[in-house]
């Protein structure tokens, strides 16, 4: 049910990270592949982000498990860009089948010190990158009357989180976001779905900033990043989970195994959502 022989599918963000292993997966599956990334740095975030060479490596790894793949720089913030690279994707593979939209990035910031580049980058990567890269698509998918989407959320889709405002509202827009577009696709047998993973070990969260939120102090380290992790699962033994782990969602929900489920927000997140949570530091004045 989980075989993909014969499809197209195309993944954004896959330079690196859940994005190079959603499309391996995907491919080792049978799918042919058109995989898309900025490959390039943006000012308002903090850490390096996936490069042409990475998009490169993603291409042979997918050529070595026998598929065809497509590598194509793109910009989520731009219509004209991933226009053109939809169009220059099917004309080499074929129309898509799948489309995995995956691109996004984070950052934090008390939301009162945001800039409104900082601000407009997240919302604009993050939320309006997923609809322009949907009206990309999705015409000739009407036009087939066939497809699968799958959207990444977040698990901050459905819960807020200190210094990610830009984020958090980004997030619980995709989800607003996928609703509406399997309601509206519905019609037209295409389904539309969220991902909504958690704590995940890639370089979106493996910078200074990020020890230091982990750590609960500045001086942080790459090992109080791996012992936090902990507090973020309900499941034994588990810290930052695998890109792998989301992987697998996006498969089942790409493939005929998720024929009839559409609307969904599926979340990889070794049981954070069902945590209770607790203030670990109450302000004790007001």
């Amino acid at each position: 049910m989980t075989d993909l022989t014969g499809k197209v599918a195309l993944v954004t963000g896959a330079a690196r990270g859940q994005g190079r292993s959603h499309a391996l997966t995907l491919a080792a599956a049978g799918a042919d592949l058109i995989v898309t990334d900025l490959c390039d740095d943006i000012a308002t975030i903090p850490y390096t982000l996936g490069t042409k060479a990475d998009l490169d490596d993603t291409v042979a790894e997918i050529e070595k498990l026998g598929r065809r793949a497509v590598g194509i720089q793109a910009d989520s913030r731009s219509s004209e860009q991933l226009d053109a690279a939809v169009s220059s994707g099917v004309s080499q593979l074929g129309a898509i089948d799948i489309l995995v939209v995956n691109a996004g990035v984070w950052a934090l910031a008390p939301l009162w010190e945001l800039s409104e580049n900082q601000w407009q980058d997240m919302l604009d990567v993050n939320l309006t990158g997923v609809w322009r890269t949907l009206k990309a698509v999705l015409p000739s998918m009407i036009e087939r009357r066939r497809g699968s989407v799958v959207i990444t959320s977040s698990v901050n889709g459905f819960e807020a989180g200190g210094g990610m405002a830009h984020y958090v509202a980004a997030k619980h827009g995709v989800l607003g976001l996928m609703k509406n577009a399997a309601l509206e696709l519905g019609p037209y047998n295409i389904r539309c779905n969220a991902v909504c993973p958690g704590l995940i070990d890639t370089k979106m969260n493996d910078w200074q900033g990020v020890y230091d939120m982990m750590a609960g102090h500045e001086g942080g380290t790459p090992a109080d990043r791996q012992e936090a992790g902990y507090n973020w699962n309900a499941l034994a033994g588990r810290s930052l989970l695998s890109p792998q782990a989301v992987s697998n969602a996006v498969l089942f929900l790409a493939s005929d195994a998720a024929n009839e489920i559409t609307g969904i927000s599926l979340t990889i997140d070794g049981g954070h959502m069902a945590l209770p949570g607790f203030n670990p530091s109450p302000t004790r004045t007001a």
